[in-house]
């Protein structure tokens, strides 16, 4: 669990495109902030980070996808390079790793119900994705206490 008090981004990495949320001061709620393309993993890893001091976050939590059976493939250590990025561009911010299983189907069937379709849910979907990464560990962070 991230230590500090204070505001943290959730990310959901992609090579596309990687959505990003931001709590409140008092981690009640996550909101999406848009997503970065810059393209490639360095690159999107900078802008991260520029996100994160720009923000003043104490803690960045990355999407850690998975498997559905609980192990690791290419995507998980995907995203274990990525948040090992994250970490040498802020050494002062927590960055942790935090599964992601199902995130993005609910982004999906979120998007579904809502009738978003086409462009207009290519848009949206990596946002709303680390959004409810981002409330997920909230609110898992709020049950440990």
């Amino acid at each position: 669990m991230i230590k500090k008090d204070g505001r943290i981004l959730g990310v959901d990495f992609g090579d596309v495109r990687t959505g990003l949320a931001i709590s409140d001061e008092t981690r009640f709620l996550a909101s999406g902030i848009g997503f970065v393309k810059p393209g490639g993993i360095v690159k999107t890893a900078d802008k991260v980070a520029e996100v994160a001091m720009e923000n003043c976050v104490v803690g960045v939590v990355v999407g850690h996808p998975i498997n559905m059976n609980g192990t690791r493939g290419p995507r998980a250590e995907r995203a274990e390079e990525f948040a090992a990025l994250l970490r040498e561009r802020l050494p002062e911010v927590e960055v942790l790793l935090f599964d992601e299983r199902m995130t993005t189907m609910a982004a999906a069937r979120f998007l579904g119900e809502t009738g978003t379709r086409g462009k207009d849910r290519k848009k949206v979907i990596d946002t709303l994705s680390a959004q409810i990464l981002l409330q997920n560990y909230i609110d898992m962070e709020k049950n440990a206490k």
